[in-house]
């Protein structure tokens, strides 16, 4: 069977990279823990894996913003890696301070020229929210997320978790091309405001994808669920493996 290559890139501040590469491996990828810094020396070759993922913390203490001096390397001084990476059909995930770098380099929601058109900023509540949420499957576009239940559970936690975009007309290209993959709802998948929506999100959006499916990003954390045990009442399969296993599924299978 061939071997899955997953690239979970690192740096000053970051502190989920650990649980995404077990999540990663659990489902039989190899990973590597990469330091941007590896990257940008060139003693590492991003087009050594089929996967990239950007994991959740605080990247170099979230100072300007949150993932934004991150996403300023990526796409100061990796866009064109990362421009050859995506058209090489090569997978990306960004997981909550990923998700922030993904926007803020523009490679999310995904245009030709990588301009910023969205952003994560400061939760409506001006708090930090850490809990578990519910979240819809809004579409099935993202090939992250296939065989998901509607609703699923999981946890967040971050400070600047506020989906925004820069005008009304990146909204409705997101919805018109089902982009939209998670929002968060109630249990019953109703669209209410806070607590429901952690941070006051535009359209209640967790999660997007860019127009192929294969980059996507979100605010909860699959990581932290990948086993039943890690659930509050114990009772839940660990449905966040399922993203991970998804990711390296299609590798095998389209690669």
């Amino acid at each position: 069977m061939r071997k899955v290559r997953v690239c979970v890139l690192r740096t000053a501040g970051t502190n989920c990279d650990k649980e995404t590469a077990f999540a990663f491996s659990k489902v039989g990828a190899t990973v590597e823990l990469v330091h941007i810094n590896r990257l940008i020396e060139k003693k590492k070759d991003i087009f050594n894996y089929d996967i990239l993922a950007i994991p959740g913390g605080f990247t170099y203490g979230d100072d300007v913003s949150a993932g934004k001096i991150l996403a300023n390397e990526l796409r100061f001084r990796l866009i064109d890696k990362i421009k050859k990476f995506i058209q090489k059909q090569r997978l990306i995930i960004g997981i909550c301070n990923g998700f922030q770098v993904l926007i803020k380099a523009g490679v999310l929601p995904g245009n030709r020229n990588f301009i910023q058109e969205a952003s994560l900023v400061t939760n409506d509540s001006a708090k930090f929210e850490d809990r578990w949420v519910h979240l819809l499957l809004t579409d099935k576009r993202c090939i992250w997320t296939k065989g998901l239940p509607k609703i699923i559970y999981l946890p967040v936690a971050h400070a600047e978790g506020k989906f925004v975009v820069k005008d009304r007309s990146i909204l409705l290209r997101l919805k018109k091309n089902s982009q939209i993959v998670f929002q968060y709802c109630n249990e019953k998948g109703e669209l209410l405001g806070y607590p429901y929506n952690p941070n006051g999100s535009v359209e209640n959006i967790a999660g997007i994808c860019d127009e192929t499916g294969r980059i996507f990003g979100l605010m909860p954390h699959p990581e932290r669920h990948i086993d039943f045990l890690q659930h509050p009442n114990w009772q839940k399969n660990g449905i966040g493996l399922q993203i991970f296993r998804n990711g390296v599924e299609y590798v095998r299978k389209n690669f």
